[in-house]
């Protein structure tokens, strides 16, 4: 008799806190290394758990297009902008935010653990940027956060961060700009990489 495959889902709420071993970051490194997950799996680590990340529509991938070029040309050689691609944010968090901009220094041996700004482009994972993403990224001291916000046109600017929180947020709409935190010469307008209004 052949095995029968369960596609339910494991519920952590049936587990015992303590009995619950989140998953390390170098542990998630060397399975990635190992090929364990199919090369098409959009996963990354968050709090010691692996979570499937949403899908790209257009109007996500025109954000990501336009931001890249935008920080590429305002940046030059001052930082290193990367476009999905993990950041070592703690040892239990590994996500992979859909721009970033590190220090300048060579990425070749191991991911970034320090970020200037961190962006992530909101559809159906708003909940998750404002809430877990916010946090991991706030107590990993990154500076200045963004969630551009597709599903009411906006750009959620959080900064300050202070006991793992975000003590300030700003959200800005069409026709303004955004100053870099980190490079105060830079700003932003958000007509630049928000997609046209319908």
């Amino acid at each position: 008799m052949g095995l029968v495959q369960s596609t339910a889902v494991v519920d952590p709420k049936h587990f015992e806190p303590e009995r619950i071993r989140p998953l390390r970051r170098v542990e998630y490194d060397r399975l990635v290394e190992l090929g364990v997950f199919d090369e098409d799996e959009k996963i990354e680590l968050l709090r010691g758990v692996l979570v499937a990340m949403s899908p790209q529509g257009a109007d996500h991938g025109y954000v990501i297009e336009r931001l890249n070029k935008l920080f590429i040309d305002a940046l030059g050689d001052r930082a290193r902008l990367r476009p999905q691609a993990p950041f070592a944010a703690s040892e239990i968090s590994e996500p992979e935010p859909d721009l970033a901009v590190y220090p300048p220094a060579p990425y070749a041996r191991a991911h970034p653990d320090r970020a200037l700004l961190v962006i992530e482009i909101a559809y159906s994972s708003l909940r998750k940027d404002r809430g877990i993403k916010a946090e991991i990224y706030a107590e990993a001291a990154v500076p200045e956060y963004w969630i551009v916000d597709l599903v009411h046109g906006g750009v959620e600017v959080r900064t300050a961060p202070a006991d793992g929180h975000y003590t300030r947020t700003v959200t800005y709409g069409r026709g303004e700009s955004i100053a870099v935190v980190a490079f105060p010469d830079i700003a932003i307008a958000t007509d630049d990489f928000l997609p046209p209004a319908e």
